[in-house]
């Protein structure tokens, strides 16, 4: 099948033109909880084969999903939906497409929008890619994280370096943008593994890239490993590695645009996008979060709840917030600092320039005030820099 563009000319991935453009798009996020396992690291929402998720409970959940989309107030169009999780390619393609065909006629889609589906290698087939294609489905988002056998095992993923590879090179073929999520800095990882599954990466060519630092969320089993003894990930290594792969991905024509993310000009995701200029969304299923006229809401994290409570016709929140104008503000400028592009100073951010902490800063080329933007020059200590920004009293 060709690939259709979703822009007649493709746009520069760290532009501020883009990123202003952002803000002003509307999103929506499905959340799929279902996992054949809990990876060790992992903190989010998940329910596995043994906790429950059987083919009959994700039918039910799935049901609950679109009554809860048919409660929210209209909103839209909306310019690009992301299936996460959990492992949303564990859903057949039909199952998908009735999320996607009540999205739209309850809220309108853009022409052109991304559709976007998180999936493991392990799951997928040619005629899985070819059914979702045929729904919309535009990107669509592998974690791979390493194509080290022994690496993926301490991950515990499932999927072995082959079958990401091919998973990898099938999506191409069908889908404008196919990204590869990789994790760097696993407590036995070497700079050789690394820098292999750097090559590997790079040689397959995918118009969208992402890499994040193995981190430590408490409660996880990762967690309890590392306080019986295990090793704990290495910052300095950890640094290292992401500089190894800042140097290596322009070979193949991938521009960084956030600290974490790279693509090829026309290849942006445009929902992360959106969420890193604060634009409004939408979520939907467990643990999902809103944030739409400038109130943050946040859905239930047990399944049993979430679907007793949207089956007895009631939305699932948990809890919600007003966003005051000046903490808004502040967290515009600390989320937008992510970007390349930067963020518009705006009040907040010219306070925070001026402030000990932002002139520290100024002094020690961490940060530069590119005309109206802020931008920051160490990517590394991006989260250093937004934590000063929120230290600054409105």
């Amino acid at each position: 099948m060709p690939r259709i563009p979703l822009n007649s000319r493709p746009a520069q991935p760290d532009s501020p033109g883009l990123a202003a453009a952002a803000a002003h798009w509307r999103s929506a996020y499905v959340h799929i909880p279902f996992c054949a396992s809990r990876c060790p690291y992992c903190d989010f929402a998940v329910v596995t084969v043994e906790e429950g998720g059987t083919d009959e409970t994700a039918e039910r959940y799935v049901q609950a999903v679109i009554a809860e989309i048919a409660m929210e107030p209209a909103f839209g169009p909306i310019d690009a939906i992301n299936f996460g999780g959990g492992t949303p390619s564990r859903l057949s393609a039909e199952q998908l497409g009735r999320i996607v065909t009540v999205l739209d006629d309850r809220h309108g889609l853009a022409t052109g929008v991304e559709i976007s589906l998180e999936a493991n290698p392990e799951d997928w087939t040619e005629q899985y890619g070819a059914a979702i294609v045929d729904i919309g489905f535009t990107r669509v988002s592998f974690g791979i994280q390493s194509f080290d056998p022994a690496v993926l095992a301490s991950l515990g993923r499932s999927h072995t370096p082959e079958q990401g590879a091919a998973a990898v090179r099938s999506a191409m073929n069908q889908f404008f943008t196919v990204n590869v999520d990789l994790i760097y800095g696993t407590p036995g990882e070497s700079g050789a593994s690394w820098e292999a599954t750097v090559d590997r990466t790079l040689s397959l060519k995918p118009e969208h890239l992402s890499a994040y630092a193995l981190t430590v969320e408490r409660g996880t089993a990762l967690s309890r490993n590392i306080a019986g003894g295990a090793p704990a990930p290495d910052p300095d290594d950890q640094a290292d590695k992401y500089e190894h792969l800042v140097a290596r991905a322009p070979e193949v024509r991938l521009v960084r645009y956030e600290v974490s993310n790279w693509c090829q000009p026309g290849h942006h995701c445009r929902y992360n996008l959106s969420i890193w200029a604060m634009g409004e969304f939408v979520g939907f299923g467990l643990g999902a979060h809103d944030h739409r006229d400038g109130r943050r809401s946040y859905n239930v994290t047990r399944l049993d709840a979430y679907l007793t409570m949207v089956e007895s016709g009631v939305r699932p929140r948990s809890g919600s917030e007003q966003l005051s104008a000046p903490d808004a503000e502040r967290e515009r400028v600390a989320i937008g600092l992510r970007l390349v592009a930067g963020v518009e100073a705006g009040e907040h951010g010219l306070r925070f320039l001026k402030s000990a902490e932002g002139q520290r800063h100024l002094e020690a080329g961490t940060v530069t005030r590119k005309g109206s933007r802020i931008v920051v020059e160490r990517p590394l200590l991006t989260d250093a820099v937004a934590r000063a920004t929120l230290s600054v009293s409105p």
